[in-house]
């Protein structure tokens, strides 16, 4: 047998409302007092309808370097003074009415964790919520019309049924006596917690309750927690706790592992509406028994400990109130028994889990994950008010994702037209909340853009109104005119048959002595007649009055119908009417959203063209900045060039004397170096010529290498006026190099261990320094300039000695940094090493006590030289001995 591929289910189209009608969602802003008075506020209430976030200091600003304010408007925006009575008075109390017209509701509060929602749904002792003064509302208005416990019973499949009386008094005696024990209704028994929740004067009644119907409350409370759904009224799910079995029917390790709560799931019955199945359905007939079910859950609900709450809500809670009703018969004494006339509309109270950061709350573990489900459900719930808003604005036909979360799942018939849509946006006005604000608040001027098509009246049924009222009104003047006449009541019949038996005559005496007796038998059967004839008179006056009040009845029956055929006229001309009014107001709500429509743009249009002049204002500033920033900059170039043009003058005049003065000093110079060379010349000639004389000794013998003259030896002789033949050698103080770190500054001496002390003239020398063979934080932190000697041996094989010196910088850090500026190199050659060059005297004999003769090469004749820099304060008279430089070897 081959089985047949199963297909896929088709889906069902959604059901589309009748009306046409639509409502926008009414969004509603309460403001939360600071906990501190002197915190900083980022909130504030502008208009009735209007509040301003201001960004707190520190936060980061727009690219204007101004703080970024932004206004949010919604339909009622309630400041820190407003009352819970207020609020219920614009937000629950419309839902309420509607919900006894027939009409669901729905009302939820959003916003973030610790801004006032569970307060603004529950209250406190003497401040009582939505919640509590909506039940209190709803048992004000049908108290005198509720039917019996039990009248009204829940089936399985989110429908009612209707009960007889008999029915229910033997379910409700067996309820009552056996398994659930009569609750109290009473203030005094109730938990204190919760006790005088609303107070006498601030009570609510419905005007226009249907008098004709009966009613019957019932109440649910479940939670939706990381995305499952539980029962918080159910009475197993903490109270009995079930051991886990394995498959062979014995408890698993003695009982220590226990089987977790089962999530409950949702179903749609057949008018396609989303229901928890197995949900369970308390029936209460007061307002205190009504919240005392309410707490009870409430204990149950997760709650936990974070670090901005101190019971934050772990889980979105909902309470359904479910309102069952069904109209009398024609008589207005017994509900009619048929379940298609039942009426059956509920108000949902959401108190919506706060939408929190991990990383404020510091959550750890179970906290975390309990988080991303409560932040993930928001944000399906967002997509959802999104791409619907985005369906009925643009026209598009998206799905919509109600399926992705179960809060959305549940409430997807509210969005579809099944009643009307309330939400309170709760905010806390503490500078550490201002970022998620801004998103609560975005979200909530969006869901206001969002129209719920408007929920179909209930059908009228078709009996006489005001039944009740005549019934009870015939039952009243029928036992007033039973006890003036002293008729029977149906609770003291036993009491009108004996008072009947009194009035009639009394029966002789029926004893019989005699059985002759033919007195007493005629007597008795003469007073029976009697009594009959009475009986049958009282009989007739009853039938006559019976027929009087019955074509009574008749006339007003007949009075009555006249008048409903005028009413059922006079009704069908309203009817008209209401048509007609009906077509008005669709024309009107159609320019009405033409309108809407077009104040949209509008608006678009003034925020754009807002944009823009904010745009051309900054621009025009910048363009302005830059103008003036351009013409300051050709003002210093022009003063720029100014100054550049006069330093460029004296500097060609400064050069010009410069390169005069340089010019004397080489005349000068060159000038010397002729007069020494006369000289020398003259002494080479004086030599010679004492060279001849007679008596002369013998030159020394001539050495293979000249030993070279000390510095006294080579200093030459002082210029004089006349050329002399053997000059007085005049010892001036040669003028010394002196090394370029003998400045003011304090400097790090930094010489590695191995460096080698050549004992020269060029050695440096730095008075304010210390020495160090390693550079440390500490030496460096009080110097601010460094020198780092090194040798090396030079390709001649000399020794050389480089000075490599730098500044100390500090750097941002704390530290010191060294950036080198200078390299000065110091060479040494040993006077060992031959001359390259042969000297003009060598082999001569020396002259006199030798200073001069045997060195007259060029380096002899050249170490008289002028000292002439550019800005030096030396003449060019000015004379000094210049130092012999060393030849390579």
């Amino acid at each position: 047998m081959i089985r047949q591929a199963k297909g896929r289910t088709p889906r069902r189209p959604p059901k589309k409302p009748s009306n046409t009608q639509k409502d926008p969602v009414g969004v509603y802003c309460r403001v939360r007092p600071l906990g501190v008075e002197d915190e900083e506020c980022c909130i504030e209430v502008i208009s009735s309808s209007t509040i301003q976030l201001h960004a707190p200091e520190g936060f980061k600003t727009n690219r204007n370097g101004e703080y970024k304010e932004t206004q949010y408007s919604f339909k009622k925006v309630f400041g820190v003074s407003i009352s819970q009575m207020e609020l219920f008075e614009y937000v629950a109390k419309p839902l309420v009415d509607d919900l006894i017209n027939g009409r669901n509701g729905l009302l939820f509060t959003y916003g973030v964790t610790g801004s006032g929602k569970t307060f603004t749904m529950t209250g406190s002792p003497g401040q009582g919520g939505l919640l509590p003064r909506s039940l209190d509302m709803i048992f004000n208005s049908i108290g005198p019309y509720q039917a019996k416990r039990y009248v009204f019973k829940t089936d399985d499949k989110n429908g009612m049924e209707v009960q007889n009386e008999v029915d229910a008094l033997l379910e409700r005696q067996k309820r009552e006596n056996v398994s659930f024990p009569k609750s109290s209704s009473s203030r005094q028994r109730l938990d204190p917690e919760i006790a005088d929740m609303i107070k006498s004067e601030e009570a609510y009644k419905t005007d226009g309750v249907d008098e004709d119907s009966s009613y019957s409350v019932f109440v649910s409370y479940i939670e939706i927690y990381n995305n499952y759904i539980y029962d918080l009224l159910e009475e197993n799910q903490d109270d009995a706790i079930k051991p886990k079995w394995n498959g062979g029917g014995t408890p698993v390790r003695q009982n220590t592992e226990f089987i977790a709560p089962q999530s409950k799931t949702l179903r749609e019955d057949q008018n396609h509406t989303m229901y928890v199945s197995g949900c369970v359905e308390v029936e209460v007939k007061s307002a205190e028994e009504a919240f005392q079910v309410f707490w009870r859950g409430q204990k149950k609900r997760k709650v936990a400990n974070t670090r901005l709450n101190r019971e934050s809500s772990r889980s979105h809670s909902v309470f359904i109130v479910k309102l069952a009703q069904a109209p009398l018969d024609a008589d207005g004494d017994n509900i009619l028994q048929d379940r298609n006339q039942v009426t059956v509309s509920q108000l949902c109270l959401v108190d919506l889990a706060g939408s929190e950061r991990t990383g404020r709350t510091g959550a750890e573990g179970t906290r975390i994950r309990e988080a991303g489900n409560i932040n993930q459900s928001l944000l399906n719930l967002r997509t959802c008010i999104e791409i619907l808003r985005e369906n009925q604005m643009c026209g598009t036909n998206r799905m919509v994702p109600y399926r992705d979360s179960k809060v959305t799942h549940l409430f997807k018939n509210y969005f579809d037209g099944e009643g009307k849509v309330r939400m309170v946006v709760c905010v806390n006005p503490k500078a550490d909340d201002y970022e998620e604000t801004l998103l609560v608040m975005r979200f909530a001027e969006m869901t206001q853009e969002v129209e719920v098509a408007r929920p179909v009246d209930r059908p009228i049924c078709g009996f006489t109104p005001g039944r009740r009222h005549r019934n009870q009104a015939f039952k009243e003047e029928l036992s007033r005119k039973l006890d003036e006449r002293g008729g029977p009541i149906d609770k003291d019949v036993p009491l009108v048959i004996n008072h009947l038996v009194q009035s009639l005559p009394p029966l002789p005496s029926s004893e019989l002595t005699d059985p002759h007796d033919d007195i007493t038998l005629p007597r008795l059967i003469e007073a029976l007649q009697n009594r009959h004839r009475i009986r049958q008179m009282m009989i007739d006056e009853y039938n006559n009055a019976a027929n009087r009040m019955k074509s009574m009845l008749q006339d007003l029956d007949n009075n009555q119908i006249s008048k409903d055929d005028l009413i059922h006229e006079q009704n069908g001309k309203l009817v008209d009417k209401d048509k007609i009014i009906q077509n008005n107001k669709t024309e009107i709500e159609r320019l009405e959203k033409k309108n809407r429509m077009q104040e949209h743009k509008i608006d678009i249009l003034q925020k754009t063209t807002k944009i823009y002049e904010d745009d051309k204002r900054s621009m025009k500033y910048e363009l302005e900045t830059r103008e003036q920033r351009l013409q300051r900059e050709l003002t210093d170039k022009k003063r720029m060039e100014q100054r550049m043009h006069g330093v460029v003058t004296d500097t060609q005049h400064k050069w010009a004397k410069e390169c005069d003065r340089r010019v004397n000093a080489m005349q000068l110079e060159m000038q010397n170096k002729l007069w020494v060379k006369d000289e020398k010349l003259k002494q080479l000639k004086a030599i010679v010529t004492e060279s001849k004389t007679p008596g002369r000794p013998d030159p020394p013998p001539r050495q293979t290498q000249p030993q070279r003259p000390s510095r006294e030896e080579r200093l030459p002789a002082k210029r004089s006026a006349s050329p002399s033949p053997v000059p007085t050698a005049t010892p001036v103080r040669p003028l010394h190099r002196r090394s370029r770190s003998a400045g003011g500054e304090k400097w790090v001496d930094h010489k590695p261990s191995s460096s080698l002390d050549l004992g020269t003239v060029l050695q440096p020398v730095i008075p304010n320094s210390i020495q160090v063979s390693a550079p440390s934080e500490k030496a460096l932190s009080k110097c601010d300039r460094y020198v780092l000697t090194h040798q090396e041996i030079a390709s001649d094989g000399e020794i050389q000695t480089k000075l490599i010196k730098g500044e100390v910088i500090k750097t941002r850090g704390g530290g010191q940094a060294v950036q080198f500026t200078d390299i000065e190199t110091l060479r040494q050659e040993l006077t060992t090493v031959p001359r390259r060059k042969r000297k003009s005297s060598e082999g001569e004999p020396a002259i006199g006590d030798g200073t001069d003769g045997a060195w007259t090469d060029v380096e002899t004749r050249c170490s008289v030289a002028m000292e002439m820099r550019a800005g030096s304060n030396m003449g060019p008279g000015f004379e000094h001995h210049g130092i012999t430089k060393r030849r390579k070897p």
